[in-house]
């Protein structure tokens, strides 16, 4: 996993009045945990723009007043109004220790659906997985190229020795969607096939021309049986 570097400095005072202070000028309140301590801290809000907005995982390197530790962001709260950075949760990276993080998708290969005409979607773009730190890789690659029309991949199809996958087993990944452009050669072979069968239709009326002979034959046999008049 790629690993960036965050530095902070040791939060002395805690509470609602001082984290909003701490905002102001400029600084996110964080706290790490799973550790031998919980730690809590303050961070630069630029040093935030690459660890959290962008779809790739990091394994952060702390310098927390001169406390180094390896962690992953567990939980981040943003403002719902200024989308600002509240607060920052890290999970302390322990050697040997199973950590829960959400790990990238990347497909590789261009599915046969798509090449008649449908259209690949990716449901799931970050995979919640389990493992050791040690294992945990960049991304996670999920071959593609032989998904036909109507085809996914499933998260109980995803296959890894290191790693569990967390997600509801049953759930799609990625998928190749039928589109307008992929129905309309199936529809115009529909059309194709059906014209060879056209000149039965003649064929139709022309059985249907005895079946209404019958009620006129029968009709004559009724007017025969009448009994004659007498003289």
């Amino acid at each position: 996993m790629k690993t960036l570097s965050i530095s902070g400095k040791t939060r002395e005072t805690t509470g609602t009045k001082d984290a909003i202070h701490m905002r102001k000028a400029g600084n996110v309140p964080c706290v790490l945990y799973g550790g031998t301590e919980q730690l809590n801290f303050l961070v630069d809000e630029k040093q935030f723009s690459k660890l959290l907005y962008t779809p790739d995982a990091y394994l952060v390197s702390l310098d927390v007043s001169g406390k180094q530790a390896k962690a992953i962001v567990q939980d981040a709260q943003f403002d719902k109004i200024t989308d600002k950075i509240l607060h920052v949760d890290f999970m302390e990276a322990v050697p040997g220790k199973y950590l829960t993080v959400k790990i990238p998708v990347v497909t590789h290969g261009s599915p046969l659906g798509v090449k008649k005409g449908g259209k690949l979607q990716v449901k799931i773009r970050r995979l919640t997985v389990k493992g050791l730190v040690d294992d945990l890789p960049d991304h996670i690659t999920i071959e593609v190229a032989h998904l036909e029309l109507g085809e996914s991949i499933l998260i109980k199809e995803l296959k890894n020795d290191k790693l569990k996958f967390l997600d509801p087993q049953n759930a799609a990944v990625v998928t190749v969607r039928t589109t307008r452009e992929a129905e309309a050669p199936a529809a115009a072979a529909g059309a194709t096939a059906a014209t060879p069968g056209a000149p039965a239709a003649p064929a139709a009326a022309g059985a249907a021309a005895p079946a209404a002979a019958a009620p006129a034959a029968g009709a004559a046999a009724k007017k025969d049986d009448k009994p004659a008049a007498k003289k």
